[in-house]
């Protein structure tokens, strides 16, 4: 099919990327204001997408930082009705608080979604060997079980 509209980008497209670009260089003070914003988008998915990479990123950045905790109460008053957001940035604060070898029930890590459990068992976040052994046992899948396993095996081997 051909025509003049073809190359066109969609809309949601252009807003979603706009979206990234203003979510990453907003200043700490904005932030909030600019979350809600686009959280505001008559495209909730696309919002929640746009949202979601940017707690991502904000939370991989601050992760073993102090200013973690007031972030992420500030995010959770704006993101409150998003249950998809809600978790993931729970679950931030979970990865926070292994990373900082903090108490942290079996429970949590077993019943926290697949994203977790990989990105706990496939990136140096996570470098508590008993969070990783529960994860090599008990992982969901075996994705999951074999990270960890990796990631055991690695630490365990003389430098």
């Amino acid at each position: 099919m051909t025509g003049p509209h073809l190359d066109e980008e969609p809309a949601e497209h252009r807003r979603f990327a706009r979206y990234l670009q203003a979510l990453e260089a907003v200043a700490e003070a904005d932030e909030a204001d600019l979350v809600a914003a686009v959280l505001r988008d008559q495209d909730a998915t696309m919002a929640d997408s746009a949202v979601g990479r940017h707690l991502d990123r904000r939370a991989a950045d601050l992760l073993t930082d102090p200013r973690f905790t007031a972030w992420a109460q500030t995010m959770t008053e704006v993101i409150t009705d998003r249950d998809f957001l809600t978790l993931r940035l729970r679950e931030w604060t979970l990865l926070r608080t292994i990373a900082l070898g903090n108490p942290w029930t079996a429970e949590e890590l077993t019943g926290a979604t697949d994203w977790f459990q990989r990105t706990a068992a496939t990136t140096q976040i996570v470098t508590s060997p008993k969070a990783l052994r529960l994860l090599a046992e008990c992982g969901r899948t075996s994705r999951i079980r074999n990270a960890a396993s990796r990631q055991l095996r690695h630490r365990d081997q003389p430098n």
